[in-house]
Parts: structure tokens; C-alpha cells; sequence
């Protein structure tokens, strides 16, 4: 007899503003310049827009020094050090960023901060790329990385002066609430930013996957293992009510025995998840199951991002 399970669909999910701006650069690209298009780190953190992109004649690297002269390259969304365009402009690259907006708010607050001679503190994750683009917009010793509670409680920062405080776009609301208040209790000299920096996407997702956690046999996010904003959905199910919450790529990852006395799972997507993966993974239950699917919408989201003016002509 097959079992009944219902499927409770967070929404917002899945692609935000600036991811998909940066996939449309990619592909705007290709049609303006035509093949190749070389791209520096992946365009966004999910293996299935990658390949998609690279059937279509895109071609990643790591690092300028693998992009051949005459060719143009494409920053990916996350951003970058602000070495990576001087040196492309040293060897006159063709380029075009696909740094989210509102990561690049991101990069002026830290450099009005610092203009201003204000010690510039960074919420973030080390070796993500976009804290390394973030940093990367100041001197080398200028931005101060704090990543977690315990380092607030123990980082050595000025009282002279005021510290400007900024933070990574993907990270958990609340984990982040909690470092700023430990922050701004050991130093009253913290200049809190006027509105905060994780993107309304993140705390979209993030808000609406609270609402089904405590619903939920189960949670599953779907997106990249080295997605941010992905691994942070299933955090934030695991605290809401929902332990047995699970990362996966795709439907072919899922291991359905794990699904056992599961009656109701709640789905979502990572901000560089498509939607396609989304259906693949309700249809993959359909085979298996009697599904009801429930839309649960915390908010309809309409910000769209304007393509690079070289790219709109």
C-alpha cells in the first residue's frame, strides 16, 4: 500500500534577485560576444546552473591568470577583491561584474567606513568568497573578521574611534543578531549599519522555513554543499522545531529509506537553487507516494536587478 505524504513548500524559495541577474549576465554575454565566456569562480554556488551554463559555452576558472588575452570574463555574483578588475583592466580584459547589488552595498559601506578613518568590522565566514571579495575592497589589515559568537566575546577592537560594522549577505538572521548584540555590549563605539546587510532573499528564506519547520516530519533544502544561504536554511530548520532537516543537490541524492516515518516534509531552496530542482524533487516523491502539496508563503517577493549597461545594448 503506498504511503500518504504531504509536502509543504516554503515560499520564498529558490532563485533570488541577484543570482538571477548574474545567470542572465552569463547568458547575455554569450550572446553578445558569443563562445567562449570565461567566468571566474563558479557564476553562483550550484552545480546544476554551472553545467547548464557551461553547455552553453561558459567556461570557469579560478583565477584571471586562466583566462587567455581577448576573450572576456564575467565576476561571479559573489564579488571580488578589488585587485581582480585592476588586473584585468592591466591586461585590457573585457569584463563584466555580476557582483549582487546588494553585496556591492555591501562594499561601500566598508569603504565609507574606512574613508572616514573607522576601524571596519566584518560579519562573516572566512574563505567565502564573498567575504574575501569584501575584504578585499580595503587594505590588507583594514577589516576585521569575526565569525561567531565566541570570537565576539574575545576580539580586541578600538574604543577611540567609532567601528563601522558590516556583514556577510547569506549568513543566519539570527546567529548574526547574536554576534551584533555581543558586540555592541563590549563596545559602545559599534556603528550598527542603518539598515542590515543580509538581503531581504536571506531573510526571506529564512523566515519561511521557520514558519514549516514545526510542521515538518523532515525539512529538505535543496542546493550546493558549498551554498551559504543553503546550508544556513537547514540551521535554521534544525532550531525551529525540525532535526531531521537534510542538505540535498538534487533528486537523485535522495536516499528515500531516510524518509521513513516521514508524514509530512517541508521543502525549500537555496537562493542559487532553480526551481527545476524543486519540481524534480516532488515528482521523485510522487513516484513513491500518495502527495498532497501545500504552498506555505511567508511573502511574494517582486525586486529585480537591472542587466550591466554592456551588456543591455
Amino acid at each position: 500500500m503506498t504511503k500518504d505524504l504531504t509536502i509543504l513548500l516554503a515560499g520564498p524559495r529558490g532563485f533570488c534577485a541577484g543570482v538571477d541577474r548574474a545567470i542572465h549576465i552569463v547568458e547575455r554575454a554569450l550572446e553578445k560576444f558569443g563562445k567562449p565566456v570565461y567566468v571566474r569562480h563558479e557564476i553562483v554556488h550550484n552545480k546544476f546552473v554551472v553545467d547548464s551554463l557551461r553547455e552553453k559555452g561558459a567556461v570557469f576558472v579560478d583565477e584571471l591568470d586562466q583566462v587567455p588575452d581577448n576573450v572576456p570574463v564575467i565576476f561571479s555574483a559573489h564579488g571580488v577583491p578589488k585587485s581582480v578588475p585592476a588586473e584585468a583592466d592591466r591586461r585590457s580584459l573585457t569584463y563584466v561584474d555580476a557582483t549582487c547589488p546588494l553585496v556591492s552595498k555591501v562594499h561601500r559601506a566598508a569603504e565609507r567606513h574606512f574613508d572616514r578613518d573607522h576601524p571596519v568590522v566584518l560579519i562573516g565566514h572566512e574563505g567565502h568568497p564573498e567575504v574575501i571579495g569584501t575584504m578585499g575592497q580595503l587594505p590588507d589589515g583594514a577589516v576585521v573578521l569575526v565569525e561567531d559568537t565566541k570570537q565576539a566575546k574575545t576580539v580586541e577592537l578600538p574604543r577611540d574611534v567609532p567601528l563601522g560594522l558590516v556583514t556577510q549577505t547569506t549568513l543566519s538572521v539570527d546567529d548574526t543578531k547574536d554576534v551584533i548584540a555581543i558586540l555592541k555590549d563590549r563596545y559602545d563605539n559599534l556603528e550598527l549599519p542603518k539598515k542590515e546587510d543580509i538581503c531581504y532573499a536571506t531573510t526571506n528564506r529564512q523566515t519561511a522555513v521557520k514558519l514549516i519547520a514545526p510542521k515538518s516530519d523532515m525539512v529538505m533544502v535543496i542546493g550546493a554543499p558549498n551554498s551559504s544561504n543553503s546550508k544556513r536554511l537547514v540551521e535554521v530548520a534544525r532550531l525551529n522545531g525540525c532535526e531531521r532537516s537534510m542538505l540535498v543537490q538534487r533528486a537523485s541524492d535522495i536516499n528515500f529509506d531516510d524518509l521513513d516515518g516521514v508524514a509530512t516534509l517541508g521543502i525549500t531552496a537555496g537562493a542559487s537553487a532553480p526551481e527545476l530542482l524543486v519540481e524534480e524533487v516532488v515528482e521523485a516523491c510522487r513516484l513513491r507516494y500518495n502527495v498532497t502539496v501545500k504552498f506555505e508563503t511567508f511573502t511574494k517577493e517582486d525586486v529585480i536587478f537591472k542587466l550591466p549597461a554592456s551588456l543591455s545594448d
